[in-house]
C-alpha cells in the first residue's frame, strides 16, 4: 500500500487523519458526512467532504463542500482612551492584491492564529510580536465565523486599554515567519473615517472599530462617564 503523508504517515508538520476530519458528525440528524478527500495539505488542509443533506421538505440530496482549515485565530485592538488612539498594522496582503486591492498593503488590527495555544494567550504573543505591547486585561467581545462559505476558521475577538508605557518592543512581527509589519498608532476618529472612505477594508478590523464607536470605549455613553 503507498503511503500517504498527511493520512497514514506524518506529512511534513508531522500530522497523520487529516481525512478524518469531519467523519462521525452527528450532532445535526439532517447531515451524514459520506466521504472526505484530502485534496491539498501544505501549511493548512484543503478537503473535499461529500455529505447528504435533508432539506426542509424533506428530501435528501448529496452535497460536496470544499473546506480550508487554517485553525481558530484571535484579535484585538488596543484602545488607549486618554489620547483617544488605538494600535493597529499594515501590512502586504497577497490575496487582496490578487483580488483588486490597488496595493495589496492593508490597515489591520493584529491577529493570528492560535496555534495551539488558549485564544488569550495566543493574542497577547501576537499583539507582543506584532505591536510591540504588552497588553494587560482584555476582553472578550464575541467569536465569529469570518468567512464560512468554504473557511473553517474561528475567530475570538477581544479588546484591551494600553497606554505609552506599554508599548515595550518596536513589534513588527517575525522576519523568520515573513513578517514585515508596520505599527500604526491612530487617533481613533480617523480611524473609524478610514472604515467609510475605504482606506481600512478589512472585515474584522471594520467590526472591531464599530464596536468601539457604538459600545465600546468610545461610544458617547461611555465617553459621558468617562468625563464625570
Amino acid at each position: 500500500m503507498t503511503s500517504r503523508p498527511g493520512i497514514d504517515t506524518p506529512d511534513h508538520r508531522g500530522r497523520t487523519g487529516l481525512d478524518r476530519a469531519g467523519r462521525g458528525l452527528d450532532r445535526n440528524p439532517d447531515v451524514v458526512v459520506r466521504d472526505v478527500e484530502l485534496t491539498s495539505q501544505g501549511w493548512h488542509v484543503l478537503r473535499r467532504t461529500t455529505f447528504d443533506l435533508r432539506r426542509r421538505d424533506g428530501r435528501w440530496v448529496t452535497q460536496q463542500r470544499e473546506t480550508y482549515d487554517r485553525g481558530n485565530g484571535a484579535v484585538v485592538l488596543p484602545y488607549d482612551t486618554a489620547r483617544e488612539r488605538v494600535l493597529l498594522t499594515r501590512q502586504f496582503r497577497y490575496p487582496a492584491y490578487v483580488n483588486d486591492h490597488p496595493d495589496g498593503m492593508l490597515v489591520e488590527a493584529a491577529a493570528g492564529l492560535l496555534d495551539g495555544d488558549d485564544p488569550l494567550a495566543a493574542i497577547r504573543r501576537e499583539a507582543a510580536e506584532e505591536l510591540g505591547v504588552t497588553l494587560g486585561p482584555l476582553t472578550l467581545l464575541w467569536d465569529a465565523y469570518m468567512s464560512p462559505g468554504s473557511v473553517t476558521e474561528r475567530l475570538h475577538f477581544y479588546a484591551a486599554p494600553y497606554t505609552p508605557a506599554d508599548r515595550t518592543a518596536r513589534g513588527g512581527g517575525l522576519e523568520e515567519e515573513g513578517e514585515d509589519i508596520e505599527v500604526l498608532e491612530l487617533p481613533f476618529a480617523e480611524a473609524l473615517a478610514m472604515t467609510g472612505d475605504g482606506r481600512i477594508r478589512d472585515g474584522k478590523t471594520i467590526m472591531l472599530l464599530q464596536w468601539a464607536a457604538l459600545h465600546g470605549p468610545f461610544a458617547p455613553a461611555r465617553r459621558g462617564e468617562q468625563a464625570q
